[in-house]
């Protein structure tokens, strides 16, 4: 509970994998959750079989190194508009499975306003938007 005049802390939990981001907002008791779609394409699989349609290996690597950077640009566009969302909140939870997290972590660090705002980033499964929501709620409870 907040006291007249006690400005409240904005705390934010984020979820994420490379298909999407579930954000929970914490400002005192209430809990506001967004759902943000990464939008960015699956990995490459070359169709049909070996050297199909007379495509040498080459291609096929160079075709998938192409698709591997292209991906790339769509994480490190779908991490800046995680971090635009974040931005206001004093506080930074980071979790969910994979890579994901991790590479959000260091493009928030690469962002000098937000220095020193990432409370912590912990590995998780998938889970429900109410256990989100619940896991949110208990890290922050807990510190």
């Amino acid at each position: 509970m907040t006291k007249p005049g006690q400005i409240m802390e904005k705390k934010i939990g984020i979820w994420i994998d490379h298909k999407e981001a579930i954000l929970v907002l914490l400002e005192g008791d209430q809990a506001t959750v967004e759902h943000i779609e990464s939008n960015a394409e699956s990995h490459f699989r070359p169709s049909g079989g070996w050297k199909a349609g007379g495509s040498s290996v080459a291609q096929s690597v160079s075709k998938e190194q192409k698709a591997d950077e292209r991906r790339k640009h769509q994480f490190h566009n779908f991490y800046q508009i995680v971090i635009k969302k974040a931005d206001k909140a004093d506080n930074i939870f980071i979790f969910g499975p994979g890579e994901a997290k991790t590479e959000l972590k260091k493009e928030i660090e690469a962002v000098k306003a937000l220095h020193g705002r990432i409370a912590d980033v912990q590995p998780s499964d998938r889970l429900t938007e109410n256990q989100i929501v619940a896991k949110v709620k208990s890290f922050y409870s807990k510190s």
